[in-house]
C-alpha cells in the first residue's frame, strides 16, 4: 500500500517542481486575462477558468479579468427585440441596445464570474468601467470604404485610471472588469470592445502579461491552407499580418500590439476551449498559443 502510494504521488510532486521557475518568475506580477469565447458559455470550461484564475492568485500573481459577453448580449437583444447589426466588426450599440448591453455585462456575465471565483474564498470583486473613472472613452466612428460611420454608443478608451483596480490588488482581490467606459464629454456611457479594453488596462497597469482568450488555437501560419500555429512573434511581424487576419482576430491581435508597444512584456492568444489552457500557459514549457513580444525583447524566454 505505501509502495503504491509513493509512486502515484511522486509525478504530483514532479509537476509542482516543474512549475517553481514560473512561479519564481511571475511572483508579484499583474496578468491581465480577457475572458470570452467558448469559455464564457461552457460550464465546465467556465468552472475551470474560475479555478485557473484563483490558482494564479495563490502561486503569488495579481489576475486582473477583463469580459465583454457578445453571445449573451445578442440573445438579451433578441428577447428586447432589437435587432443584433455589426459593421467593422463592431455591435452597432443604439441607446436602446446599450442599456441592455450594460444589463448584460454588469449584472449577468460579471456576476456569474465573480460567483464562480468567489466559491473559493472572498477573492473577487466586480467592476465596470464606469467605477471610480477607471476607463473613459469617446464616440468610436470606424472607416468603411474611406468612409467614417455612425455605430452609436461605441466608445474609443481615451484614459484609464487603475487606481481601484490597484487597491484591490493591494487587498488581496481579483478584479472582475465589464467592458463599458464613461464618456468623457457626456453624460451617457459606451460599449467598448473587451480585448481593446483588457489591452488598454494591461499596458496602464504596467502587467507583465496579456491573455486573451480565444476559440482557435492560436494564430495561424497561412490560414485557411495551414493549421500550423505561430507559437512566437514580435510586434513588428505581427503588425505585418494583421492585413491577412480574419475580421474577428483583428481586434485580438490588436490589443497584443497595443499592450507589448506600451510596456507589457509579452501578450497571448490562448484556446480557451482548452481546460486549464492559463495554466498550461503560464506554468510549462508546452505553450499552447501564440505570444507577442516587444521587437527589442526578441530573445526573452516566455
Amino acid at each position: 500500500m505505501t509502495t503504491t502510494r509513493k509512486h502515484t504521488a511522486l509525478p504530483k510532486a514532479q509537476i509542482l517542481i516543474e512549475a517553481l521557475p514560473w512561479l519564481t518568475r511571475h511572483h508579484g506580477k499583474t496578468v491581465v486575462i480577457k475572458f470570452g469565447g467558448n469559455a464564457m458559455v461552457n460550464e465546465e470550461l467556465k468552472a475551470a477558468f474560475a479555478q485557473d484564475v484563483v490558482f494564479l492568485r495563490h502561486a503569488g500573481l495579481k489576475p486582473v479579468v477583463v469580459h465583454g459577453g457578445g453571445p449573451q448580449i445578442s440573445r438579451a437583444l433578441d428577447k428586447h427585440g432589437i435587432v443584433s447589426e455589426f459593421k467593422a466588426g463592431l455591435r452597432v450599440t443604439t441607446e436602446d441596445a446599450m442599456d441592455v448591453v450594460r444589463m448584460v455585462l454588469a449584472g449577468q456575465v460579471q456576476r456569474e464570474l465573480v460567483g464562480l471565483l468567489n466559491q473559493h474564498g472572498p477573492l473577487a470583486v466586480g467592476l465596470t468601467g464606469e467605477d471610480a473613472h477607471t476607463m473613459t472613452a469617446t464616440k468610436h466612428q470606424p472607416r468603411i470604404d474611406g468612409e467614417l460611420v455612425d455605430i452609436g454608443r461605441v466608445g474609443e478608451i481615451t484614459e484609464i485610471d487603475t487606481g481601484a483596480i490597484e487597491a484591490l490588488l493591494a487587498d488581496g482581490r481579483i478584479p472582475v472588469v465589464s467592458s463599458i467606459a464613461r464618456s468623457q464629454d457626456d453624460g451617457h456611457v459606451y460599449n467598448v470592445n473587451a480585448d481593446t479594453a483588457a489591452a488598454a488596462l494591461a499596458a496602464a497597469l504596467g502587467a507583465e502579461t496579456l491573455m486573451v482568450l480565444t476559440d482557435v488555437e492560436g494564430l495561424y501560419e497561412d490560414w485557411p491552407n495551414s493549421d500550423e500555429v505561430i507559437s512566437r512573434l514580435t510586434a513588428s511581424q505581427l503588425e505585418k499580418l494583421l492585413p491577412e487576419l480574419s475580421s474577428g482576430m483583428v481586434p485580438k491581435m490588436e490589443g497584443c500590439l497595443h499592450a507589448v508597444r506600451n510596456g507589457v512584456r509579452n501578450a497571448r492568444v490562448i484556446d480557451g476551449r482548452v481546460q486549464h489552457s492559463i495554466l498550461l500557459e503560464i506554468f510549462t514549457d508546452e505553450g499552447i498559443g501564440t505570444m507577442v513580444v516587444p521587437d527589442a525583447h526578441e530573445g526573452d524566454a516566455g
